[in-house]
């Protein structure tokens, strides 16, 4: 199965077509106000359409209530819905029956304690993101260019897809996949030149390092 390359926190339309040129298998656009790479719901239109079926459209989201869901879905109509919040699995479920989505949700670890919550999500997510826990007094949940020890996935038994992102780039993408066995990585900070303004070169970089990873791993 082939790699799957997401590009989180596209917020201009230059930076999303490098990003879906260069080959992204999902682009992700932040819904969430406290981000430096949050859209408003108007950019978000604009540059859903821009992706025109090239890529998966994926809304971030955190702790969303029902209308800004509702309001996210006419703008964006998002292929998948990221949960980065607290979301509980009951929330999963509703929110898959109301709007008709898959959803990735977003698990941080700091360590193996973290990972109980897994089979109550896995029972009702399509694919797990593993992200780098944030310090208690983070203003936002992702994006914080942290990785978390790779090595707590190593005997993973997850019977879902899963994605791993927290402080990649495109020098140690490599050791994060070769580690995880993870069939997805996702980056946001790892192609920015400062917070919330991505580096065209980075995220071609970014791309083509993942690419040739892939290439590597199954010869």
């Amino acid at each position: 199965m082939s790699l799957l390359v997401k590009i989180c926190g596209l917020s201009t339309p230059e930076t999303l077509e490098v990003a879906l040129d260069a080959g992204a298998d999902m682009v992700g656009f932040v819904f969430f106000p406290p981000s430096p790479r949050h859209v408003s719901l108007e950019t978000g239109r604009d540059l859903g359409r821009q992706v025109k079926r090239r890529a998966l459209k994926v809304a971030l989201t955190v702790d969303a209530d029902d209308a800004t869901l509702d309001n996210i879905m006419d703008a964006l109509s998002p292929d998948i819905f990221q949960l980065h919040g607290k979301e509980s699995v009951a929330r999963l479920r509703d929110i898959k029956q109301r709007f008709g989505r898959p959803v990735m949700k977003a698990v941080p670890v700091a360590s193996a304690a973290d990972l109980a919550v897994l089979p109550g999500y896995a029972a009702v997510a399509d694919r797990i993101l593993f992200d780098a826990r944030a310090p208690k007094d983070a203003t936002r949940p992702g994006g914080l260019g942290a990785p978390f020890d790779w090595h707590l996935l190593q005997n993973l038994e997850l019977n879902l897809p899963y994605m791993v992102s927290g402080g990649l780039d495109a020098q140690n993408l490599a050791e994060a996949l070769r580690v995880t066995r993870a069939g997805g990585i996702d980056v946001s900070s790892g192609v920015e030149s400062a917070p919330g303004v991505k580096d065209p070169e980075l995220i071609k970089a970014f791309i083509r390092a993942a690419r040739a990873t892939r290439e590597l791993s199954v010869r």
